[in-house]
């Protein structure tokens, strides 16, 4: 398995220990006792990630890990506050989450509909 080095530069160190998991074959074998996929919740319902800015680096450090890792561009700085995220770009694909180095996480994702309905 290849990983370009535009690749690389573009996910960040996840992509390499992605494809060495993907190389080995780790991935592809399904862990005992565990939910499959289509036993997770919400999984065909559409995502939106929430900021807790109560949490947020940015507001100390200067933390863009989220800002960077966002690939819709959805997410904005906020001086003084926080993050901001653009409901209507974002995708839910969770990569902000992820990459989040504080926990509890920053941001959480939810589900669409219980966000509009003013919860």
């Amino acid at each position: 398995m290849t990983l370009s080095r535009k690749e690389f530069f573009r996910k960040g160190l996840f992509s390499l220990g992605d494809t060495l998991l993907k190389a080995t074959g780790v991935l592809q074998q399904p862990l005992a006792g565990t939910a499959g996929a289509s036993e997770l919740p919400y999984r065909d319902q559409p995502m939106v990630a929430v900021p807790r800015n109560e949490r947020c680096l940015v507001r100390s450090s200067g933390c863009f890990c989220c800002v960077e890792r966002c690939a819709q561009q959805a997410i904005a700085v906020v001086t003084g506050e926080g993050i901001r995220i653009d409901a209507a770009c974002c995708t839910g694909c969770g990569d902000c989450l992820y990459v989040c180095p504080v926990t509890p996480k920053a941001i959480t994702l939810r589900v669409r509909a219980e966000l509009s309905s003013g919860e």
